[in-house]
């Protein structure tokens, strides 16, 4: 599970090279329309544990910050919240971590069930400078001077270099970061417990998690990797020249102040880096797949290639992610290998799957019941080539900000996505004619029935998952149809 990682990246005809993830599609299956539920790392890890939204499990945004709304998770109705972990773990599967957790600040994987490999972003972690840092900060760069490529400034603040070659520092030129390291320990795991399994008597299940950072900004890349691409051969996004005009005056803020200081040129340099450092995570995953291979259990056993949530690179002409809806932060990588349990392998499956059907496809796969409860469900019919019934027909988001704050709910439907923003205009965009989300549709009278029927739909998944967004006092009612529209009988 990679951090940041664009689901575009990974598909088959994209100009990033990923092969190993290639190599999985080809033995399984790709779920193009799979999605977070917040392009936030925090809660996306949170419903990926749970099997639950964030109006559950109470994780909206950084854990690790004073502005964390919850730095831990709830318990609805009293109840602490189960994890599939700990589920595996009881039916006796050997559980180890290595990598990202920023699931919680107030307890760590080896509280839910995992032996800890290396973790990073555990429950220790602060991510807010100390008051120090601002009285001790370097001068500010001469605003009248020339700028370093690839350098955005942010007076007051400190530069930020969006992006950055590093020299090898492999043989195979590998950053030798803590991506390396993660990769190492997930290595190392993997050749202990596939050698105990394959002991007379030792056939214990085992399940592990390898969570590095990339391809998160910024992206710093060895040479080995960045220099496979050439800045001047990488296109500009389709959207990349949206002036945003008709959509939130935050999203057109966030464009100004930071990334419209960038060229064309060094938006297409970073971009390049971006696409080198989801290589660079291709081939740690190619490293896992080959002791795998090597170790005579790859038949019996589940591969699942995922990452938290997007990045928007360039797309909008935004870089990171945020309250901006756009899909390029939401849609996530997933993809499945599992020998001899996929339907028509080397598929690509267009249905919704979102971060919180993972815990309940996993327990499926395990033979374990799946709680009732969850927001999530199995995707094992899918894998089988099965198209429930019931399946949803839609995608549904919930942001409350990143660490300002922002009440955002987004309906996503295979040919509409409209985004209620309590804080300014809402967006209604027709995917079919127009999939870069670049004409914002919402107060056009013609599509003001579409408009209402998504918004009842947002409210009939509200009602579901507990969502605290039903508050009808005049400042902050601002959804253009109230619940009662939708729900009542």
């Amino acid at each position: 599970m990679t951090d940041q990682e664009q689901a575009d990246v990974l598909l088959p005809d994209h100009p990033c090279h990923t092969p190993n993830a290639d190599r999985l599609r080809r033995e399984g299956v790709q779920f193009t329309n799979a999605y977070c539920p917040t392009a936030h790392c925090c809660p996306s890890r949170a419903s990926l544990m749970t099997g639950v939204y964030p109006s559950i499990h109470g994780i909206y945004n950084n854990v690790s910050t004073d502005t964390a709304i919850r730095t831990g998770l709830r318990q609805p109705g009293g109840k602490p919240l189960r994890m599939w972990s700990e589920d595996l773990r009881d039916a006796g599967y050997r559980m180890l971590y290595t990598g990202k957790w920023h699931v919680s600040a107030e307890e760590d994987p080896s509280d839910r069930g995992w032996e800890e490999l290396g973790v990073t972003a555990n429950r220790r972690a602060q991510m807010q400078p100390p008051l120090e840092r601002w009285r001790t900060l370097p001068p500010d760069s001469d605003p009248a001077g020339e700028r370093p490529r690839g350098l955005v400034r942010r007076p007051g603040w400190g530069d930020y270099r969006l992006y950055e070659t590093l020299p090898a520092q492999t043989e195979r030129g590998y950053d030798q970061g803590n991506d390396w390291k993660v990769v190492q320990n997930g290595l190392k795991a993997l050749d202990e417990v596939t050698k105990q399994a394959g002991q007379p008597g030792q056939d214990q299940p085992w399940c592990l998690y390898v969570g590095p950072i990339g391809p998160h900004d910024p992206f710093r890349v060895p040479e080995t990797f960045a220099r496979r691409y050439d800045p001047a051969q990488v296109p500009l996004p389709p959207s990349y020249r949206d002036s945003m005009e008709d959509k939130p005056r935050i999203y057109q803020r966030m464009r100004r102040q930071y990334w419209d200081q960038l060229s064309e040129d060094e938006i297409r340099e970073a971009i390049a880096h971006y696409w080198a450092y989801c290589e660079m995570e291709d081939a740690y995953l190619g490293l896992l797949l080959d002791a795998l291979d090597a170790s005579g259990q790859r038949e019996d056993t589940l591969v699942l290639r995922l990452s938290d949530h997007g990045d928007y690179a360039g797309a909008h002409g935004l870089f990171c992610k945020g309250v901006p809806a756009f899909r390029e932060a939401y849609n996530v990588p997933c993809i499945m290998s599992w020998s001899g349990h996929i339907e028509r392998p080397d598929r690509m499956e267009d249905s919704f799957v979102t971060l919180a059907d993972i815990g309940p496809t996993l327990l499926e796969a395990a033979g374990l019941p799946v709680p009732d409860g969850l927001t999530g469900r199995s995707m094992v019919p899918l894998l089988k080539g099965e198209q429930p019934e019931d399946w949803p027909d839609a995608f549904y988001s919930q942001m409350n900000g990143v660490e300002l704050y922002y009440t955002q709910r987004a309906v996503q439907t295979h040919e509409w996505k409209y985004v209620y923003n309590g804080f300014d205009f809402d967006e209604l965009y027709d995917l079919r004619s127009d999939p870069h989300e670049m004409i914002n549709l919402a107060e056009r009278p013609e599509h003001a029935g579409k408009k209402r029927e998504l918004v009842q739909k947002m409210w009939q998944f509200a009602a579901k998952t507990d969502d605290h967004i039903f508050n009808p006092y005049a400042t902050v009612a601002m959804a253009p149809f109230g619940p009662g529209d939708a729900l009542r009988v």
